[in-house]
This record gives C-alpha cells, sequence and structure tokens, in this order.
C-alpha cells in the first residue's frame, strides 16, 4: 500500500532562518555605524553639531523601522515554510543581499538628504527587497511543497497581497524620489504604518499556534 504521509521534500529551514536571522542583526547594528560622533569645537557647540547630524538620525531610525518590516514579513513566511530547495536558497540569498545593502542606500541618504539620486537609491533597494520576498513567499507557496499543509488559499493569497501593496507603496515613493525628496521621504516614513495593523496572515498564526 502506498504511504498516504509521504516524506516531505527539499532540505530543512532551520540552517536558513539562522543565517537571515544573522544578516539582519548585523545589517541593523551597521546602520548605526554611519552616524559619526562629532569631534572638536568644545562643549558649548555640541548641540549645533548634533542637529546638523539630524538627517543620519532620521535616515537610521527610517532603516532600523524598514528592516524591522522586512524582518517580520520573513518571519511570517517561515511559520509555513516548513522545507527548502535549491531555487528558494538562492531567492533568499537574493533578499539578504539586498538587506545588507540598505545600510549603504541609508548612508547615501543620510548624507544627501535633498538628492534626488539619493531617494532614488534608497527607494529603489527598498523596491528590491520586496521583490525578493515576493518571489520567495510565490516559489515556496507554488506547488505546496514546501509548506505546512494547512495553509490555505486565503492566507496565501493575504501574504502575497501585502507584499504587492507595500511594493506599490515603494515604488510610488522612488518615483517621488525625482520630483520632491521629501514626499519620497514621507512615503516611506508611512510605508511601516500599513504593516502594524493586523491582517488574516496574523490571525491565522495566532490560531495556529
Amino acid at each position: 500500500m502506498a504511504d498516504s504521509n509521504p516524506a516531505p521534500s527539499g532540505m530543512p529551514v532551520n540552517r536558513v532562518e539562522a543565517l537571515s536571522d544573522g544578516v539582519f542583526a548585523i545589517a541593523m547594528t551597521v546602520l548605526v555605524l554611519g552616524i559619526q560622533v562629532p569631534e572638536g569645537g568644545g562643549d558649548a557647540g555640541l548641540v549645533a553639531r548634533l542637529a546638523a547630524l539630524w538627517p543620519k538620525f532620521a535616515s537610521y531610525a527610517l532603516s532600523f523601522v524598514m528592516l524591522g518590516v522586512l524582518w517580520i514579513g520573513h518571519h511570517f513566511q517561515f511559520q509555513y515554510i516548513r522545507r527548502t530547495d535549491r531555487t528558494m536558497l538562492w531567492l533568499n540569498l537574493a533578499f539578504l543581499l539586498v538587506v545588507t545593502f540598505l545600510p549603504f542606500a541609508t548612508g547615501v541618504l543620510g548624507n544627501y538628504p535633498r538628492a534626488p539620486l539619493a531617494a532614488v537609491v534608497y527607494g529603489s533597494t527598498v523596491v528590491a527587497a520586496g521583490v525578493c520576498l515576493l518571489a520567495h513567499w510565490v516559489h515556496a507557496t507554488y506547488k505546496r511543497e514546501l509548506v505546512t499543509a494547512d495553509l490555505d488559499d486565503a492566507v496565501i493569497a493575504s501574504v502575497r497581497m501585502r507584499i504587492v501593496a507595500g511594493l506599490a507603496i515603494s515604488a510610488v515613493g522612488t518615483v517621488l524620489g525625482f520630483v520632491d525628496t521629501r514626499a519620497s521621504v514621507a512615503v516611506f516614513v508611512a510605508l511601516p504604518f500599513a504593516y502594524v495593523l493586523r491582517s488574516r496572515v496574523d490571525t491565522h498564526v495566532a490560531r495556529r499556534s
């Protein structure tokens, strides 16, 4: 008699999750290293020198939250992904490549807050991260060989739509960078708030746990 519960295909995900968490931790730490402590001038001018760093402080805070959004999205995917294959390993590496580039894009934006190219570089990085995360999810759920058996179509669609919505907002913010850098940054500041709201995914995860 054929086995009604065949062994799952692919490889375990524990090493993928460990690598991803480590990369995110390093990227979040590297962000603050782009802010240099002001030197010279004595105590009297310290307030002014710190105030001059506000673009770097702002870009640091924005990117820390942005990395948090990406990490949460990645984490939620692995609530359902149980196995991985070679294609998924490369998709995950592509995602981490973009994650590690974000501190550089943050430094560019912090040093040139009014330059259109700086906003476009930053926005393009966020868009690239979203594209990688979407490709990761689409591949994982395409044949359902890599995900849990209880994953229903509504959750698959909900995760996909949340990523697509974020991509659309990020694309708008990137295009705005050519016109008005302040408007572009405002879009990226607003983006994380869309992911604070609970969704079908949160409800399903809470039910399973």
